[in-house]
């Protein structure tokens, strides 16, 4: 109802002004910055909307709030587009307006959502076309190159990917950065390691399979854990690397390429699309950060390191905790590279990527090293005015015994494991039910259904938990039909589906709609919050205010095919709940492809 709530409170704002001049005339009072406090209604009999600010003026006009309120509502019913808008208002309380829009309002509203596929969800220029187009960066997922996905890059990969949704949704430019780790101390022994067990994979134009990089992986690590002569080799190496020598050059790239091509099988799996920028792409600015703090006045030499000390930012030991900046043999740390990439993120092109918001998408451990990073640019002033940069933190995914999330031998476990189990189960849970039923489908049914059903299951599992928190991870309660789950969601679009398979057309343009029954007003007005819910998650950035809606409306939808008839309803009744139905279609279909979920129609 965000269309109906703009123009609700333009007219609130006109009445209260006038009821402040009545009581209490002042020229210094016309025309300030008011706040109607208009909210929706604390329950459904209340009406749609309850309008608080009597109570706030109470002292300031030194009249009663009921006094208050009853001439805001005085001069809101000589309004006459209020009246066209809403019934008359209701005050309850000390001091509370209800207000409760007409139905041929509500009917209005679903009959333009109907025509518009974006349902209600205005373009961010759709006022002014002309305006250049905003760039926002997410930066998500992030793993380490050599390294394999594990359950904990689930939470980054899927937040960041539906908030990227929505953003590009609303019509912003979105950049989908990857942060790989690409750089680093570990890419020497790495090196020295693929010199040595596979020299020729250095001599072809062609690329080499490396096997398990895992495996690859543990085994450097080994090597340099326990081997001195291969420490030194390794440490040289990463020398050759910074210095650019191409064999060195060559054997990163090969790294990189082949954990990216793994990367990829991940992403492809889950639907998730990001453009690689890892640490190494920031190596040419990281010098200009540190002379740019330099020529500021910002740094600090601290025990041979060139450090930021930062107000409020201290130790267990109470002593002030520096940002290390260029560490004292002259390398540089985390936040350096991040402060380039800020600083990158931010600058114009060509010079940079022009953006005007920059959401970094990770674990809430890494809350106090982002809040470093952030004032330090703050400080410096690299942060334009109107422009925005935030930390979306997210907790740990857990074990039902609370636990953080391990296999049984203590080991990460793979994100692709984790996927594929899911996938599994939802086959056996489809088999099931199929020999329950006596029903039989095809081999590629079933197959299409359970990836289906399992991926989004995971994904809307943890989508649905406000990402600050941890959660607990189960099979059983993700993959239920009933409760707050992708199954749930599903099976109200199987039913919207069943409508159409026996006989009921949905594509009905709404041109004349007539609604009596409550459920009907029920679902009515539930279908018009979707636009406000998804201005919601583009400013607050929490996926789970959308899951949240979309649990909701598939329970009122619920509500409605049980206890209203559609089918068998007589005109002009049948062809309104038909179009009741197509509509809350669209919308789950909307929302869940937003959450980045798949849809099915059959199950």
């Amino acid at each position: 109802m965000l269309n109906l709530y703009k123009t609700l409170r333009k007219q609130l704002l006109v009445a209260i002004e006038k009821t402040i001049q009545d009581i209490a005339p002042s020229p210094q009072s016309s025309g300030r910055a008011l706040d109607p406090q208009l909210v929706a209604a604390s329950k459904p009999e209340f009406g749609d909307f309850q309008v608080n600010i009597a109570l706030s003026l109470a002292k300031e006009l030194k009249q009663s709030p009921h006094g208050i309120a009853m001439r805001i509502v005085e001069n809101l019913n000589i309004d006459q587009d209020f009246s066209a808008l809403c019934n008359a208002p209701q005050i309850a309380g000390p001091g509370f307006i209800n207000l409760r829009i007409k139905n041929q309002c509500l009917v209005a509203e679903i009959q333009a959502r109907i025509k518009d596929k974006r349902l209600g969800v205005p373009l961010i220029n759709s006022e002014t076309p002309d305006a250049i187009t905003p760039t926002v960066v997410v930066d998500f997922s992030s793993p380490n190159i050599a390294k394999e996905m594990h359950v904990g890059h689930l939470r980054s990969t899927i937040i960041g990917d539906s908030l990227a949704r929505v953003l590009e949704f609303r019509g912003y430019s979105v950049l989908r950065i990857n942060h790989v780790g690409d750089w680093g101390t570990q890419f020497g022994m790495l090196i020295t390691h693929l010199k040595e067990v596979a020299p020729e994979a250095l001599e072809t134009a062609n690329a080499v399979d490396l096997g398990d990089l895992v495996t690859f992986y543990r085994e450097a690590k080994q090597r340099f854990d326990t081997d001195a002569v291969f420490q030194t080799t390794s440490r040289d190496e990463v020398v050759k690397l910074q210095r650019g020598d191409p064999l060195a050059k060559k054997a990163w790239e090969l790294l990189c390429e082949q954990s990216r091509q793994e990367f990829k099988k991940i992403y492809d799996y889950l639907d998730v699309k990001l453009s690689e920028r890892g640490e190494s792409f920031y190596n040419p600015y990281l010098q200009n950060v540190v002379d740019d703090l330099n020529k500021k006045g910002m740094l600090v030499t601290d025990e041979g390191a060139k450090c930021v000390f930062l107000d409020g930012m201290y130790g267990k030991s109470g002593k002030p905790l520096p940002i290390i900046i260029q560490k004292s043999n002259g390398g540089f740390n985390y936040a350096t590279t991040d402060l380039a990439a800020l600083r990158y993120r931010f600058a114009t092109p060509p010079e940079g990527d022009g953006a005007c918001r920059l959401i970094y998408v990770t674990d809430a451990g890494q809350s106090n090293h982002f809040q470093g990073v952030f004032q330090v640019a703050k400080l410096a002033n690299w942060i334009p005015k109107a422009s925005r940069v935030e930390h979306v933190p997210f907790g740990l995914v857990q074990g039902e015994d609370g636990k953080k999330l391990k296999t049984r031998s203590g080991d990460t476990i793979r994100l692709r494991d984790l996927l594929d189990e899911a996938i599994d189960r939802a086959e056996a849970d489809l088999r099931r039910r199929l020999k329950e039923e006596s029903r039989e489908e095809t081999e590629v049914f079933i197959t299409r259904v359970s990836k289906a059903v399992g991926l989004a299951a995971v994904k809307y599992a943890d989508l649905s938990q406000n990402r600050v928190t941890n959660y607990q991870f189960s099979f059983d309660r993700m993959l239920s039909l009933q409760g707050n789950t992708a199954p749930y969601l599903l099976y109200a679009l199987v039913r919207i589906a069943g409508i159409s398979r026996k006989g009921g057309s949905l594509d009905i343009q709404g041109s004349s709609l007539e609604f009596k029954e409550p459920q009907e007003w029920a679902l009515i007005r539930e279908l018009l919050r979707f636009d406000e819910t998804i201005a919601e998650v583009e400013e607050e950035l929490l996926p789970n205010r959308l899951c949240n809606y979309l649990f909701e409306l598939s329970q009122v939808f619920n509500r409605f095919y049980d206890q209203v008839p559609v089918l068998k309803a007589s005109q002009p009744y049948r062809d309104s709940r038909l179009a009741l139905c197509r509509l809350t279609a669209d919308t789950l279909k909307l929302g869940m492809s937003l959450l980045g979920l798949p849809i099915l129609e059959r199950m």
